[in-house]
């Protein structure tokens, strides 16, 4: 018969769990090497890991503040949106699609566009938004940036196109493959009218475009 049982009590030296508490907002963690990284140290590299080099995806917004002057930009446009003209359905309904693109985004489709300074010079900005299908191109693309030649042209101005796109939106068919006639014939007006354009498609700064 026993008469004395044996509590076990952990030894007051006994390691306690370390917890590392990291700020939401200040810090983001690389795809690439995998290192937790300071926001600001990726943002002052032009959203490159310092580490290995990887690049970030940039959305329009952080395109724009890298080529406009501060506050000098004025979207044009802003509210078009497709007709979903074909009610195309693959996996996925073609407008559920364009929802969710509206949703990572916070814009109506893959191209934004408008007037802005570049060195306080007065020229035509059109980004695209690769978070939005891939940066696909529909017929509100193609219209947009039609549109952005257009009044590049009457405004005796410049031209920037920042490019970063999947191609052609299947989901519009033939609609979406007509842009590119579209947009070819506008460029040629524009080549025409011997105006400044500037089409990139990589990385571009405002320290990079001198008049």
């Amino acid at each position: 018969m026993t008469w004395f049982k044996k509590k076990k009590i952990k030894p007051s030296f006994a390691k306690k769990e370390r917890k590392i508490m990291v700020t939401e907002g200040l810090w983001e963690k690389c795809q690439n090497c995998k290192e937790i990284i300071y926001k600001k140290e990726i943002e002052g590299n032009f959203r490159v890991c310092p580490k290995c080099n990887y690049h970030f995806r940039i959305s329009a917004e952080e395109r724009i503040q890298l080529v406009a002057d501060e506050e000098s930009f004025q979207e044009l446009d802003s509210e078009m949106v497709t007709t979903d003209p074909l009610h195309f359905k693959d996996s996925r309904k073609y407008r559920d699609r364009l929802k969710e693109g509206e949703q990572l985004t916070r814009k109506k489709d893959a191209l934004v566009y408008g007037d802005v300074q570049i060195h306080g010079l007065h020229a035509i900005l059109a980004v695209f938004d690769f978070g939005f299908m891939g940066g696909s191109m529909g017929s509100v693309v193609g219209e947009k940036v039609t549109r952005s030649i257009e009044r590049t042209i009457k405004n005796n101005s410049a031209l920037v196109i920042v490019n970063c796109s999947g191609g052609a939106r299947m989901q519009e068919g033939i609609l979406s493959l007509m842009q590119m006639a579209k947009t070819s014939s506008a460029l040629e007006q524009l080549s025409e009218h011997k105006l400044p354009y500037i089409s990139d498609i990589n990385r571009i700064s405002r320290d990079l475009i001198k008049y």
